[in-house]
C-alpha cells in the first residue's frame, strides 16, 4: 500500500468563509499515482470544517446564516470560552459542520455522488489554517 500527504493552508480575509477545494484534493490525488483507495481530507484547526456538500452560492449562503443563528458570534461576553479570544462560536460552527471527510478513489478519482463537492468551511479566519489530505491504496 503507498500513501501520500499533502497540506493545504488558507488565510480567508473574513471571519467566515466557504471554499470548494475539491480541485485541490484531486490534484494531490493525480500526484499521489494512487488508482484504488481512500482519500482523507480534514481540517488541522478546532474552528474550521471540512464537508462535502453541492456548491451552489445559494446554499452556502443559507448553511451561513443557519449556523449564525445556531451559535451567533455576538454577543461574545455569552460564551464562557471566550476569556482571551472571540471564537467561542466558531468552535460550535466547527463541531456541526464536521472535521474531516473519506473518500474513496476508484480508478484514479474521487468516487463521488451527483453534485458532491468538497469544501473547507472557516469559521475564525483572518490567520492561517491547515487542510491535511491524507490518500492511502494502491
Amino acid at each position: 500500500m503507498k500513501s501520500y500527504r499533502e497540506e493545504l493552508v488558507f488565510e480567508t480575509p473574513h471571519r467566515r468563509d466557504y471554499i470548494n477545494i475539491t480541485s485541490q484534493v484531486e490534484k494531490a490525488l493525480q500526484k499521489s499515482k494512487i488508482k484504488e483507495g481512500l482519500c482523507l481530507v480534514n481540517a488541522m484547526h478546532i474552528t474550521a470544517s471540512v464537508y462535502i456538500n453541492d456548491d451552489e452560492d445559494g446554499l452556502i449562503h443559507d448553511y451561513d446564516e443557519w449556523l449564525e443563528k445556531l451559535a451567533p458570534h455576538e454577543p461574545v461576553s455569552k460564551y464562557r470560552h471566550n476569556t482571551g479570544e472571540d471564537n467561542a462560536d466558531a468552535h460550535m460552527k466547527r463541531q456541526v459542520m464536521g472535521r474531516e471527510v473519506v473518500v474513496a478513489i476508484t480508478d484514479g478519482k474521487l468516487d463521488f455522488g451527483p453534485w458532491e463537492q468538497i469544501f473547507y468551511g472557516e469559521f475564525d479566519g483572518r490567520r492561517k489554517k491547515r487542510v491535511l489530505i491524507k490518500i492511502i491504496g494502491e
